[in-house]
Parts: C-alpha cells; sequence; structure tokens
C-alpha cells in the first residue's frame, strides 16, 4: 500500500494535474466555441478529473492512517460525535434528523485517529438517511456488550453483500443514489485495527444500518 500510493501520488497527480488544467483553459477561453453537447462533454472531463484527484487524497489518508503512529489517551467519544452531527447539521438544517448520543462515553484511543472513524461513520448515517423523512443517528457504548456503536434508519443494504463493505472502492450504492469514494470504511477499518480492535456491521435493506466497534 506504501509503495502504490507514493506511486500514486507522484505519478499519477501531474498527468491529472494537466487534465484539469487544459480543460479548465478550454472551458474559460473556447466555450463559445463549442455546440452544447461539447461543453457537456468538457464538464464531464472536469468532474472526473477532480473526482480523480479526490480519490488520490482519499488514497493517501489511507495510507498515511495504516503507517501513523498510535498515541493513546482518554478521549470524550460523546462530546466528538456531538461536534461532528452539529457540522453535518449546519450544512442541511432543513433535514428532519433526531441525534441521539449517550452522555459520557469514553476512551483509551488515538484522537485524532478515532476521531476520523467518527467522521466517517457518522457522515455515511448522515448521508445513508437523506432520504429518510424522519432521520434517526445514534452513537453510544453498549458496555455489557464491551462495544460501541453508530445506527441509522436509512437505506441499508442486503447483508449478502457485507464482505465488499470494508474493501478500498467498494460500494454498494449507485453514485448517482449516494456519492462517495468506497474509501472511508476501509479506513476506519483500518484504524480500529491498529487499536486491536474489531469493527462489523448488521444491516437490513431499507431499514438502517449498525457499526459496531471494539477498542481494547
Amino acid at each position: 500500500l506504501e509503495a502504490f500510493s507514493y506511486s500514486v501520488a507522484h505519478d499519477l497527480r501531474a498527468p491529472l494535474r494537466a487534465i484539469a488544467g487544459f480543460s479548465t483553459i478550454l472551458s474559460n477561453k473556447y466555450t463559445d466555441k463549442l455546440d452544447e453537447q461539447g461543453v457537456d462533454f468538457l464538464t464531464r472531463i472536469q468532474n472526473q478529473a477532480n473526482r480523480m484527484g479526490t480519490l488520490i487524497e482519499d488514497l493517501l489518508k489511507l495510507s498515511k492512517f495504516s503507517q501513523s503512529s498510535l498515541n493513546r489517551s482518554e478521549v470524550n467519544l460523546s462530546r466528538m460525535a456531538n461536534g461532528i452531527l452539529s457540522n453535518l447539521r449546519s450544512h442541511a438544517p432543513e433535514r428532519n434528523v433526531a441525534f441521539k448520543v449517550q452522555e459520557s462515553v469514553e476512551a483509551a484511543a488515538d484522537s485524532v485517529l478515532i476521531g476520523v472513524v467518527l467522521e466517517n461513520l457518522l457522515s455515511n448515517a448522515w448521508k445513508y438517511t437523506s432520504k429518510q423523512p424522519a432521520a434517526v443517528i445514534e452513537f453510544g457504548h453498549d458496555l455489557k456488550a464491551g462495544h460501541y456503536f453508530v445506527r441509522d434508519n436509512g437505506a441499508g443494504f442486503d447483508m449478502r453483500m457485507a464482505d465488499k463493505l470494508f474493501a478500498p472502492f467498494q460500494r454498494l450504492h449507485s453514485e448517482a443514489d449516494f456519492p462517495g469514494h468506497g474509501i472511508g470504511l476501509a479506513t476506519v477499518k483500518r484504524i480500529i485495527q491498529r487499536h486491536g480492535g474489531r469493527i462489523w456491521v448488521e444491516s437490513e435493506q431499507g431499514k438502517g444500518t449498525t457499526f459496531f466497534f471494539t477498542l481494547p
């Protein structure tokens, strides 16, 4: 992964910048010489170049989080989750979403890395409940079972596809329905494994999803 990411960073960024740069020049200076279909093609080139740039950055983050040192401290996960959810709400205040965050949930974890975990899981819950008229997103800690969880009542998925969920670039929903790149959950899994924990999921199509993880 490290070698591949190095290659991606150094060998693919230059031609991608060229594609993005020249398409921008075309868009700025020659749009009047293109018909409607030509403008559409050019827009598609720009959009896909931007998408590829994002994929490269996500891949480099995956490599970084797989190798970075682990600095554990006592982290207030409830406070962290509330901050993430508050930020998500600020981007779409019109949405009807109920947040249920258990109070005083703490863990001995790397604060930066576990923040990435919660950011990804809660952002996923936010995204996949976007078509739910009364969405619910929960975060908590089951003391008896010894795991943390992020639960939503969103789109869900067929559990027969669950083995693909944590693999890089694997997606269970179409880009048109729910945009994404398929890197977030792969990153989450690697971070949880770095902590010596494990992550798993339960879901039902149309009825929501729950992610469980441990932090020994």
